[in-house]
């Protein structure tokens, strides 16, 4: 993430599941990212009994995106996870008995924290990356606000209500990294303020 500080959240429907994505909605915009430079791409977990089939289909057609996973809360949803062998893993929250089986399943697992005592306690877990959310709600200069009375502070992703004008001045601001959702389309296009960022 350091040579692209962003990530693409990407939730996919039932007419993905139907026909293992193949002319949907979300073929069109992972076809957007992937041309215009994105590397880092999040599949939401589900409970669906496709979503296996929907992870490889992706990784069949874009080999080199690097797909992970978003929103996994429970454990079958992290075995499933390392199952596919998927990269990481991110979550809503931080849940020790999940940081604890994704260590024994050998996979990288991002914890959602949101308070000063939640990052603490993903640092003590071994967390050595975090995401705060919902960023929005925290605002830009939260991470100023922490940094000196808590010191030094684990790798941060910032996601939750961003856009991709938040993408400079998040960054600006000392977080790590910017994960977006589908608010980099408009009207199904993919937002003009990203192709320079991602090109510049």
């Amino acid at each position: 993430m350091t040579d692209q500080p962003l990530l693409v959240v990407m939730r996919p429907d039932s007419s993905d599941y139907q026909t293992l994505f193949d002319n949907t909605r979300l073929c069109h915009q992972l076809d957007q990212l992937v041309t215009a430079g994105v590397l880092h791409v999040e599949l939401a977990w589900a409970a669906h009994p496709r979503w296996p089939a929907l992870v490889e289909a992706i990784r069949e057609r874009y080999p080199k995106l690097r797909l992970g996973a978003a929103s996994v809360s429970t454990l079958p949803a992290l075995q499933e996870v390392a199952d596919l062998g998927l990269g990481y893993a991110m979550s809503p929250l931080l849940d020790p008995a999940l940081q604890s089986k994704a260590r024994t399943l050998d996979c990288v697992l991002v914890p959602g924290v949101m308070t000063p005592s939640e990052i603490r306690s993903a640092q003590a877990l071994g967390c050595s990356l975090v995401k705060l959310f919902p960023a929005s709600v925290l605002g830009v200069d939260y991470r100023r606000q922490i940094a000196v009375p808590m010191g030094e502070l684990p790798f941060m992703i910032a996601a939750g209500g961003l856009r991709c004008t938040d993408l400079v001045p998040w960054l600006e601001a000392g977080y790590n990294a910017i994960a977006l959702g589908r608010t980099v389309f408009v009207d199904d296009a993919l937002d003009p303020g990203m192709t320079p960022w991602l090109t510049g």
